[in-house]
């Protein structure tokens, strides 16, 4: 009965988001002005976070929670009897980057212990409210600065802090994610508006999404005058400050450093091995044999989120603009959290 009251819950939270989403400010209730000024301010503290990205965000969680989605989703887990405090360290690179996570410990019957990042901490209290509202007050969470008196720890954070982490919390119960990052690759007969979806791929977020492509495979006798048009539509990057300091001083050290690159004014691209690029930067390879990237995905299957490419390829690929359009049933780093939550 719990959970039928947090999935109807869900639902409500959807269609107030995007009816949110639809109204002209000029019909705004005080709960709209509320969530607005929340845009504007997360805009403020943490200028990546556009209000652009933030309705993007909004938008793709608004089609996420159906009826439908949510109940295909759970049906393959057991909701336990038991409920457990679960401590969820939250990343802030993208907007809602934690939802998904509170999402499963709820859905669960488990309690989020939540540490916000402080690069995202006011859209998810505003909305989890939200939630709570429209579930007849059954969402039980809490939000912490400091984990303790927890089941279980859920821990997202770069490389570095991940090593910390695996430390800190070796004697609990832990999923512990790292840096990871995407590739694209191009069979060669792509169109004008898959090469256009790819660029979706590559910029929303400015890039800084672990779904963002950092790494593009493209045939020998491709032409990156053809990718470098399909980019056009994000040309406006240049005028965020952040990016354009990226860019800038990108560009400042290849040329002092003599380096090969390609260049549009807004973005470079950079034959290079690397899986990982700088921000403003796409690195890429030209394969012969598909065999050489299947090599390079095995080698490199604990760095990669996802893989951006036609089906017929094989490559276990996500279609061009996918991928940042994760589905309910799609984990970070691959581990299926729900299925760890079932056995804490």
């Amino acid at each position: 009965m719990k959970t039928e009251k947090l999935i109807l819950g869900l639902c409500k939270l959807s269609i107030y988001i995007k009816e949110f989403l639809d109204k002209n400010t000029e019909v705004y209730n005080e709960d709209d002005e509320r969530l607005s000024a929340i845009l504007r301010r997360s805009e403020i503290e943490n200028p990546w976070f556009t209000i652009e990205n933030q309705k993007f965000a909004l938008s793709q969680w608004a089609d996420l929670l159906t009826e439908k989605n949510l109940k295909n989703w759970l049906s393959s887990y057991k909701v336990g009897t038991t409920s457990k405090k679960v401590g969820l360290i939250l990343a802030g690179n993208i907007p809602m980057v934690g939802f998904h996570d509170v999402l499963s410990v709820i859905l669960s019957n488990h309690i989020p212990l939540i540490k916000l990042s402080s690069k995202d901490k006011l859209l998810l209290p505003f909305l989890l409210e939200k939630w709570n509202e429209f579930s007849d007050e059954n969402v039980r969470y809490e939000f912490v600065e400091r984990l303790k008196d927890f089941d279980a720890i859920i821990a997202t954070g770069s490389n570095n802090t991940a090593r910390y982490l695996e430390y800190y919390f070796k004697d609990a119960l832990s999923v512990i994610r790292k840096n990871r990052t995407s590739i694209a690759v191009l069979k060669g007969d792509e169109t004008k508006e898959e090469l256009a979806l790819l660029a979706d791929d590559i910029f929303r977020y400015f890039g800084l999404g672990c779904r963002n492509v950092t790494r593009l495979f493209i045939p020998e006798d491709f032409k990156i005058d053809q990718i470098f048009e399909s980019f056009l539509k994000f040309e406006s990057v240049i005028n965020h400050n952040k990016y354009a300091n990226n860019y800038e001083y990108n560009r400042a050290i290849y040329l002092l450093n003599q380096e090969r690159f390609w260049d549009n004014n807004f973005v470079m691209l950079k034959e290079d091995a690397a899986l990982f690029s700088p921000l403003s930067v796409l690195n890429f390879t030209r394969y012969q044999q598909i065999e050489e990237v299947e090599e390079f995905i095995v080698e490199n299957a604990q760095n990669i989120q996802a893989i951006v490419a036609k089906p017929e390829l094989g490559l276990n690929s996500i279609n061009f603009g996918e991928a940042q359009n994760p589905g309910l049933e799609t984990y970070a780093d691959n581990v299926d959290t729900m299925s760890f939550l079932e056995v804490i």
